[in-house]
């Protein structure tokens, strides 16, 4: 099955989407020598308290992982190495937190590259202490996740959102939004310096959707915790793109439609159809969606068939959906953010009655302090005031967009991002935004480029999934940028075409785009190139 991504921002990411491709890690079998699994003193980071540190060996190996919804079972993993999990309690004064770090590390010295990995979250998970971790293990990193105080449960935040007087308990959101992930960078490292007796090599960030925006909080905040960030369809502008993904439910209220997923599919379809062979190819994929142009409106006096009944596409509809599209605007007009691309699916943000679920809970318990909130009610002026609460409330919270990577930059950091042009929840503009704000203040693409490259990938949805190729090997990518000063020109990737063939890609990397030559075989990366978009 495809990396396909089911649940909101990403409740797979922190499976999936976190589990890298062999990265280079090249494992040399020899007679294991194994450290000694125990309890270690371990440096406090600053403004923390270490209150325990557990150790637990953990067998050699295949692995396997217990269900925890609403979070799919990942796959066993094959062929792990002896490690030993170390567990660090940590708490920050009188925030009252108690925040897990778990340091995952092979036992035996020579499995160990030298390099630690960090792994994200997705929505409101901060990170996953499982599968993420062994993977990464196996492939010859100290590896290392954060629960960051706030449990284990990407869908729901009633347990830690709000203090009991109903106010939003802030050092837990800002455990959530940043302070654990440097903990995390601190905590890892000594763990992994007292273990082996030597210092990581190599720093590496890896993750998707929330794990996407923590490894650009890294960035801008802490810049020297990590040499490589892999940042993946990240949900930076959280104070906007958060509240902006509910729009869907303020225009179906003012435009008095209640459309039905069939119906909003068959203008994913006709706009695919419209658009499908802009890039020369025609295999169901709209390979640069600003370029399409297609109305929603000709769509118009069309019948679509839903579960047996004939229905009329409306003026009105077809309205509604020209304006999720667009994205939200104010009462007077004014743009406010990004829409989902045309070809993504409508499923998650436009669902009548059915709010994008991390949106929703963040409306409830952070803007508006208010679990009872209903925001399938919205309107357009409504939609706007909790729009700039948002803003006003969280931006310097946990927004994850401040353009100015110099520090980063100067430090030799390495920024390697991919957002799908399919996704589904996280609006992919929103992310271009923030390059090009990034390159107006560091002197556009190609200095920009030196240390931060994005690509964006066609029919690829949330995190994986789509019919678009998916990268192949983007933190050995990474890897080789950071270690070698191999500056990836293009991220190869791959997927499964209809005919059960693999079908290749290079995807250039932003802003070019990927043309067909016009000759040669379509499903091969060598008929294509890299154009100015």
């Amino acid at each position: 099955m495809k990396r396909s991504l089911i649940l909101a921002l990403a409740a797979v990411p922190a499976v999936a989407a976190l589990i890298p491709m062999a990265a280079h890690a090249n494992p040399v079998h020899h007679e294991p020598v194994t450290i000694s699994c125990a309890a270690m003193p371990v440096t406090a980071p600053p403004g923390a308290t270490v209150e325990s540190v557990t150790a637990v060996a953990q067998a050699g190996g295949t692995v396997t992982f217990p269900d925890v919804p609403p979070l799919p079972t990942p796959p066993p993993i094959t062929d792990v190495p002896a490690r030993c999990d170390v567990t660090v309690t940590l708490t920050h004064g009188d925030a009252n937190d108690h925040v897990a770090v778990k340091v995952s590390l092979p036992q035996d010295p020579k499995r160990w590259t030298g390099r630690f990995q960090a792994t994200g979250g997705s929505a409101y998970l901060a990170g996953d202490l499982g599968a993420p971790l062994v993977a990464a293990v196996k492939d010859g990193y100290v590896a290392a996740a954060t629960d960051a105080g706030v449990g284990a449960n990407p869908l729901d935040v009633s347990g830690w959102a709000l203090t009991p007087a109903g106010t939003v308990n802030a050092p837990l959101l800002e455990n959530f939004a940043s302070r654990s992930l440097h903990d995390m960078a601190i905590v890892g490292k000594d763990v992994a310096k007292r273990f082996y007796g030597k210092a990581v090599r190599y720093a590496y960030w890896n993750g998707c959707s929330t794990g996407g925006r923590q490894g650009y909080a890294e960035a801008q905040d802490h810049p020297t915790d990590f040499q490589g960030i892999l940042a993946k369809a990240p949900a930076i502008n959280w104070d906007r793109f958060a509240i902006a993904t509910l729009w869907s439910q303020a225009v179906f209220n003012e435009e008095k439609v209640q459309p039905s997923q069939c119906e909003l599919q068959a203008f994913t379809d006709a706009a695919i159809k419209a658009c499908d062979n802009l890039d020369g190819v025609g295999n169901g994929i709209i390979d640069d969606p600003e370029t399409c142009h297609w109305d929603a409106r000709r769509l118009v006096g069309t019948t679509v068939v839903c579960e047996g009944r004939k229905i009329t596409i409306s003026a009105a509809t077809a309205d509604a959906v020209r304006k999720i599209w667009a994205g939200p605007v104010s009462p007077s007009g004014k743009k406010l953010w990004y829409g989902p691309n045309k070809g993504a699916s409508l499923a998650a943000l436009a669902a009548y009655g059915g709010p994008f679920k991390v949106a929703d809970l963040w409306a409830k318990y952070f803007v508006t302090q208010d679990p009872s909130f209903d925001t399938t009610k919205l309107t357009y002026r409504s939609f706007a005031q909790l729009f700039r609460a948002s803003q006003r409330q969280f931006d310097d919270v946990i927004g994850t967009d401040d353009a100015n990577l110099r520090a980063f930059a100067k430090a030799g950091g390495k920024l390697l991002s991919w957002h799908g042009q399919s996704d589904e929840l996280i609006p992919t503009q929103g992310t271009v935004d923030y390059r090009e704000r990034v390159n107006r203040l560091l002197g556009g693409d190609r200095k920009v480029d030196d240390f931060y490259r994005l690509f964006l990938l066609p029919g690829v949805n949330h995190c994986g999934g789509g019919p678009g190729a998916y990268p192949v090997d983007d933190l050995g990518a990474l890897v080789d940028w950071v270690e070698k000063g191999e500056a990836p020109a293009t991220l190869a990737a791959a997927t499964t075409g209809a005919d059960g063939e693999t079908v290749t890609r290079n995807v250039c990397r932003y802003p070019q785009v990927t043309r067909y030559l016009g000759h040669g075989d379509p499903d091969s990366a060598a008929s294509y190139r890299c154009t100015p978009a």
